[in-house]
């Protein structure tokens, strides 16, 4: 009796992109929770630049590009039974490529991303698309021009991929955790016991200061970790306040000079 199967290709391909929608869904949800919000409902739909019917539009052109190129790397790099064959299962080997995987996305994201801030041109004509979210929401994560789409997590992530050494069943887990670190990034809310604020500073408001005007030459880094913002330098320190009406505000800790 033969079986469906679906290929590791595949789901390695699609299941990121259903997790994106289903965990922005789930912050969808909980948008409501005013004493939770970074910024209230009402900044939300007043200072953003993009209507959100236009955001999801085009967040699906994004993620069809990268599909496409997903898929054509996918079956460069060899098939599942390949990858089968020459890799065993290990929790030691997976944490491995876990976390080179992380520290290559990061590397390439940060210094993309802030050179996308210093030359004027590529900000104006490309990345200052991400920026007309003056106040991030969660499925508003991957709404960027489709040409930082491409340089920015496209080629971050392939090369994450092809440098850990990861398998595309490796790659199902990888690219879905990274996915939801995005869209946590972004989501706009402080929850109270979220496991993303606990472990990685890195987080929903280290990513909102950089949303701000006094922050967007400062907190360049994502998705993980902040060591490249502390060691170059734009790493802006805030603190989180209580806002009188409920919920928080970032607010820097020091800015400097020639902010």
């Amino acid at each position: 009796m033969m079986g469906f199967a679906i290929s590791d290709d595949f789901l390695g391909t699609f299941v990121p992109i259903l997790v994106y929608w289903l965990y922005s869904g789930m912050y969808i949800c909980l948008g409501s929770m005013e004493r939770y919000r970074l910024h209230s409902k009402v900044d939300e739909d007043e200072k953003n630049l993009v209507t959100k019917s236009a955001v999801v539009k085009g967040v699906l052109l994004q993620q069809t590009l990268q599909a496409i190129i997903s898929i054509i790397l996918f079956k460069i790099t060899g098939s599942d039974e390949d990858a089968a064959t020459t890799q065993q299962f290990s929790i030691l080997l997976l944490a491995r490529q876990f976390i080179i995987g992380m520290l290559v996305i990061d590397t390439w994201q940060y210094f993309i991303h802030r050179y996308m801030h210093l030359n004027k041109f590529l900000y104006k004509h490309i990345h200052s698309q991400h920026h007309r979210l003056i106040v991030p929401y969660a499925y508003g994560a991957l709404y960027n021009h489709p040409l930082e789409g491409l340089l920015l997590d496209t080629i971050g992530g392939a090369l994450s991929f092809l440098f850990s050494g990861m398998s595309p069943r490796t790659a199902i887990f990888f690219f879905s955790f990274a996915t939801i670190k995005t869209v946590d990034d972004h989501c706009g809310l402080w929850l109270p016991g979220n496991p993303f604020h606990i472990f990685f500073s890195n987080n929903s408001a280290y990513h909102d200061v950089h949303h701000q005007l006094y922050g967007t030459k400062y907190n360049f880094s994502q998705p993980f970790f902040v060591m490249w913002d502390r060691i170059l330098g734009t790493y802006m320190p805030y603190t989180l306040e209580k806002r009188a009406n409920g919920g928080f505000e970032t607010r820097p800790i020091k800015v400097s000079k020639d902010e």
